[in-house]
Order: structure tokens, then sequence, then C-alpha cells
């Protein structure tokens, strides 16, 4: 177990194995598995469970009450809100092993993921998406878009700040970020920095 760099309350459970960046916080009544792998500066909040089959890049921040089971891949600095949700399987049958058809689930860099969202798995949410409260994910999310309702649709694209950009949801155009002034393009549905 790679902890040696890591601050683990004593209430939480880190198995053999788990690998914990340096930097990393786990808090009260964490449980990581021993397949996890988790990169430097990230922090677990209360009651949070990770998996085996579990990736965090660096600085990710999971809030409390989050479950991240097997086959879910969260690149560097996403955050998750408090009580959201990860899903493996499309069709679960207590009855019903299914293992072997986990769908992976990947959130890229930057990513939100708001509180008591859900994202059902086999999506793949793109750089600095940014998913509203109580919003649920049923297939892939662009880049820098902002997603809400149930199912999750686009409303409009955020910066990579997290601020709003005043853009079509098609077409093309060009906005700063009111946060940081930094510009975002989109072209071809797709948004991206210049800055």
């Amino acid at each position: 177990m790679n902890t040696s760099s890591a601050h683990i309350h004593p209430t939480a459970i880190v198995d053999e194995g788990a690998q914990l960046g340096v930097g990393t916080r786990i808090w009260h009544w964490v449980h990581v598995c021993g397949g996890a792998r988790i990169g430097e500066r990230c922090s677990l909040g209360q009651g949070v469970f990770v998996g085996n089959d579990v990736v965090l890049g660096h600085g990710v921040k999971v809030q409390n009450n989050v479950s991240i089971y097997d086959a879910v891949t969260l690149d560097d600095e996403v955050f998750c809100g408090p009580s959201m949700v990860f899903t493996n399987v499309v069709n679960p049958r207590a009855g019903v092993v299914k293992k072997d058809e986990y769908r992976r689930t990947h959130v890229k860099r930057g990513a939100t993921l708001g509180a008591n969202c859900t994202l059902v798995c086999g999506a793949t949410v793109g750089e600095y998406a940014f998913i509203g409260a109580g919003a649920v994910v049923t297939q892939d999310v662009p880049a820098h878009a902002l997603m809400v309702g149930v199912p999750a649709r686009q409303i409009g694209w955020m910066s990579r700040h997290g601020e709003r950009l005043d853009l079509p949801l098609t077409g093309e155009g060009e906005a700063r970020c009111p946060a940081t002034g930094t510009r975002h393009v989109l072209q071809a549905g797709q948004v991206r920095a210049l800055d």
C-alpha cells in the first residue's frame, strides 16, 4: 500500500495494494479498495467508497457520500459533488451476476459533476463539462457543455474556470470567460479555450 505521504483519517479503511498520491487526503469513514489508483492532491470526503478498478487523476475532489464503482476513470481536477452517483451495469439484477457486463465511464479533465447527479455507465464526459445538480447523464457529453435535467440535455457552454459562456448552442462564436477573460471558440459543435 503506497500511503506514506497521504493523510488518512483513523476511521478510513484503505486496503492493501491501493495507491495514493502525495498530498491526497482521505477523510472520515472512507473505504478505498486495494486495486484503486488515486493521484496526488486528491480529497475524498466523508463516506466515500472507491472500487478496485478505479483510477483518479491528480487534484480530484470527491465530496461526501459518493461511491465510485469499478470501471470508472476520473481525469485530473474532476469535481464530484455530494451524493452524486456512478453506475457500472445498465440493467442490474440482485439475482444475476453481471460483472462481465460493466461499461466503462470516463470523466475528462476539469469536469464538474453536480450534487445528486447520476452518470449512467458507458458515458464519457468531456473536458470542463458541467453537469448540473440532479441531472441524469445517459450519453456522452461534449467538452465544456452545460447539462441539466432528466435526462440531461445541453443548455449552454462553460469556461475552464466554471463560468457560463455567452455562446450559441450550435453554429460558431467566440466568448470570453467572465471571471478570467480567457477566450473560448465554438466551431463545428466543439468549444475550446484559446488562451
